[in-house]
């Protein structure tokens, strides 16, 4: 029997304020699984974010506690504790912490495996909203985070 606790991982601090801590899927993940990813992230307060990108796989944020503005595709919304978003494959999306206090989510994507985008922003290469082949954010919507916020 394999269990992961997410107490016990370190994670990763990405540039644009958040804490991300993968549960389950390929890469050197506690359990591991080709399927499907799971991860445990939290966002700093006022700011902190899931930057504007997209990939191939489908995927599901679910906000566990805080409050955040969810932007998918052409839409913004605001997203609560308790609420999930559907992010379909190719489609750009972003996720911002709103609030005052830090903002934990999980995601899961199907299939498994690698997303471009945390090694981009990470090596400093995510391209910005609206730059090259990605689209603008939705009007309105929080600026896009590619370092500390």
């Amino acid at each position: 029997m394999i269990i992961a606790d997410i107490a016990s991982l370190p994670g990763r601090n990405f540039p644009a304020g958040r804490w991300t801590r993968g549960l389950v899927g390929q890469g050197g993940q506690p359990i591991a699984a080709q399927g499907f990813a799971m991860g445990y992230v939290v966002l700093d307060p006022k700011g902190g974010q899931v930057p504007w990108h997209n990939q191939e796989q489908e995927e599901v944020y679910m906000v566990i506690k805080g409050r955040g503005e969810i932007c998918i595709g052409t839409e913004r919304r605001e997203i609560v504790a308790g609420q999930c978003a559907f992010l379909p494959p190719t489609v750009f999306h972003q996720l911002t912490n709103t609030g005052t206090e830090p903002l934990h989510m999980m995601y899961i994507y199907c299939p498994g495996g690698d997303v471009a985008h945390w090694r981009q922003e990470l090596d400093g290469t995510l391209p910005p909203a609206g730059v090259g082949a990605t689209p603008p954010l939705p009007a309105g919507a929080q600026p896009q985070c590619l370092e500390k916020c």
